[in-house]
C-alpha cells in the first residue's frame, strides 16, 4: 500500500500532511504526485471529492520549497471558478505550508482591491485566483505573470461551463511558454481537450473513475410529481421538500438544497425558515461576508440546511454532509454528479434525492444517460394530502379575474340587458286587442289639421337630449333662441306630397 512518505515529498510538507492526519493517498493522489514532482503536465481526471486538490498541492509546495517571490511577479498561479473553492483551496495551502516559509494571496472579487494589492507588491510565492479579479489586476498594472513557474486550473470543465475559456485563454498567453501545467477536473467535456491539446505539453493523462460518475456510496433517488395546477408548482415542490426531509428524520444531520436558479434560492430558504427549518441560502448575488459567514456556519454544525445554486457546488468541502436535495433538475448533466458528491466524500455513505415535475423529465433522463444507470423512483410523499398555502410573498400573487363584458353598454348609454326587462314590462299590454287603426284618407287629413307647433311639442325626444340636459345650462341660455328648422317648422313641410302638387 503506497503512503504519502513514498511519494518523495518535502519533508516539512509531508510532517504537514501526518500531523493533518493523513496517511494512505486517495488513488489520483499516489498517481499526480510523482509526475508532478517531475515537473511534467498533467492531467487529472476524478470524481469529486476524492482529493483532487491536494493531488496539486502538495507537489506545488515541495517544488516551491526553494526560491524567493519578487514583487509582483507571483511563482505559481492557481485558478478556479468560483470564489468558495478558491478559498477552499487557500486553507490547504495554510494547512500543508505550516512549516515552509512561503507566501501567498487569495485575489477573489468581493475583496477591496487595495487589501490584495499591498499583497502583491510584497511577492508571493503562490497566487490563487478567479480569472475575472485576475485580469483586472493585470490590467490595473498592479500584476506581472512573467515568473509563473507553475500553473494550475482547477475545476477546468466548470470554467466552460461559466464562460471563462477565453479568459483562461488569454492567462495562458501571459505566463511563459515553459511553464509546468496541471488540470484538474471531474468531467472532461470534448472542448477542455482542445484546450489540453493547446497549453499542455506531453502530459501525464490521469483518470481514476469513469468519466462523470457518480460514487457508490451516494444512495440515489428521484420523485416525480405531477402539480395540480401549473401556478402551484413551485409550492407544491415546496412541500415535496419539506416531507423529504422530514421523512429522512434524525438520519439527516446536514444537507444542501440545490436550485437552478438564484431567485429560487431564496424563495425556498425563505420557506424553509417560515415553517421552523434551520436554513440560509447562498448564491453569487450575496455579499462576499454573507457568503463566508454561511458556509462557516455550515462546516461548524451551527447551519443544519444549506440553500445553494451550482456556485456551491463545486469543491464545497464539508466532509461530514448526510443528504443533498437537488430542488430541480439541473440543466446540465454534469452539474449532477458534482452536486450530489458534496455527500458520500471520503467513503462515508451519503443519500442523494432529487424532485422531478413532468417538465424536466428530458433533463433526469440525460442525467441517467451520463451515469449510466436508472436512478430508483420514490412515491410522491404528499400524494393524497393537500399542502399546507403559503404566503404571499413567498409565491407569485394570483391575477385577479376580469369582470364580465356580458352587461355592456347601447350607443345610447343604456344597458342591453334592461331590453328584456323592458319587454316584460310591456308584455302585458301587448295581450291586449290593437285599438282600430284609421283609414289612410283620415290619417291624410290628421297631418293636414296638425299645426306646426304642436308637432314640435309632440315629437319624440332625440336620443342624446336626455343626456345634453345633464350637462347643465350650455352658454347660449338665456339670449333669444335661434330661429331654423329645429324650432319653426315651414307649413309647407306639414303637406303631403299630392297636397303640394295641387297647390
Amino acid at each position: 500500500m503506497t503512503t504519502f512518505s513514498d511519494l518523495n515529498l518535502n519533508p516539512k510538507v509531508l510532517k504537514a500532511v501526518e500531523e493533518a492526519g493523513y496517511i494512505t493517498p486517495t488513488p489520483i493522489q499516489a498517481d499526480a504526485i510523482p509526475p508532478a514532482l517531475e515537473g511534467r503536465d498533467v492531467l487529472g481526471i476524478a470524481q469529486t471529492g476524492t482529493g483532487k486538490t491536494a493531488g496539486f498541492t502538495l507537489p506545488m509546495l515541495s517544488l516551491l520549497a526553494r526560491g524567493r517571490a519578487r514583487a509582483r511577479m507571483p511563482r505559481s498561479l492557481v485558478l478556479c471558478p468560483t470564489r468558495e473553492l478558491a478559498a477552499q483551496v487557500a486553507e490547504n495551502f495554510d494547512t500543508y505550508s505550516k512549516y515552509l516559509k512561503l507566501t501567498k494571496a487569495l485575489l477573489i472579487g468581493g475583496v477591496s482591491f487595495n487589501e490584495q494589492d499591498k499583497l502583491i507588491d510584497k511577492g508571493v510565492d503562490v497566487l490563487i485566483a478567479t480569472p475575472g479579479r485576475l485580469l483586472d489586476h493585470f490590467e490595473r498594472g498592479k500584476l506581472l505573470l512573467t515568473g509563473v513557474q507553475i500553473m494550475v486550473v482547477d475545476e477546468a470543465d466548470r470554467m466552460l461551463d461559466m464562460g471563462f475559456i477565453p479568459d483562461i485563454e488569454r492567462i495562458f498567453s501571459l505566463t511563459p511558454f515553459t511553464r509546468q501545467t496541471l488540470f484538474f477536473s471531474a468531467t472532461m467535456a470534448p472542448e477542455i481537450e482542445r484546450i489540453t491539446n493547446t497549453f499542455l505539453t506531453s502530459p501525464a493523462r490521469i483518470e481514476v473513475a469513469r468519466q462523470a460518475t457518480a460514487s457508490e456510496t451516494i444512495d440515489q433517488h428521484v420523485v416525480m410529481i405531477k402539480p395540480s395546477r401549473r401556478d402551484k408548482a413551485d409550492a407544491e415542490k415546496r412541500a415535496v421538500l419539506r416531507a423529504l426531509i422530514d421523512a429522512e428524520g434524525d438520519a439527516c444531520t446536514n444537507a444542501i438544497v440545490f436550485c437552478n436558479r438564484k431567485v429560487d434560492v431564496d424563495i425556498v430558504a425563505k420557506s424553509l425558515k417560515k415553517y421552523g427549518y434551520d436554513a440560509a441560502p447562498i448564491h453569487g448575488d450575496l455579499d462576499q461576508s454573507q457568503r463566508t459567514r454561511t458556509l462557516d456556519a455550515f462546516r461548524a454544525g451551527e447551519l443544519k440546511i444549506l440553500i445553494a445554486s451550482d456556485v456551491a457546488a463545486r469543491g464545497l468541502d464539508v466532509p461530514a454532509v448526510s443528504h443533498v436535495y437537488n430542488f430541480d433538475v439541473p440543466g446540465h448533466p454534469e452539474d449532477y454528479v458534482h452536486r450530489i458528491g458534496r455527500t458520500g466524500r471520503a467513503g462515508r455513505s451519503g443519500k442523494a434525492l432529487t424532485i422531478c415535475n413532468p417538465r424536466d423529465e428530458k433533463a433526469l433522463a440525460a442525467v441517467e444517460a451520463l451515469i449510466q444507470r436508472e436512478i430508483a423512483r420514490l412515491p410522491d410523499p404528499t400524494a393524497g394530502s393537500a399542502p399546507a398555502p403559503e404566503s404571499i410573498s413567498e409565491e407569485a400573487p394570483e391575477r385577479a379575474p376580469r369582470p364580465s363584458r356580458s352587461r355592456s353598454r347601447s350607443r345610447s348609454g343604456a344597458r342591453k340587458d334592461a331590453a328584456p326587462a323592458e319587454a316584460a314590462t310591456t308584455a302585458p299590454e301587448a295581450t291586449t286587442a290593437p285599438e282600430a287603426q284609421p283609414a289612410p284618407e283620415a290619417r291624410r287629413e290628421e297631418r293636414t289639421e296638425t299645426r306646426p307647433t304642436e308637432r314640435a311639442e309632440t315629437r319624440p325626444k332625440e336620443r342624446g337630449d336626455d343626456r345634453r340636459a345633464s350637462r347643465g345650462p350650455r352658454r347660449d341660455d338665456g339670449g333669444p333662441k335661434v330661429i331654423g328648422m329645429g324650432d319653426h317648422l315651414p307649413g309647407f313641410i306639414a303637406l303631403s306630397f299630392d297636397e303640394r302638387r295641387a297647390g
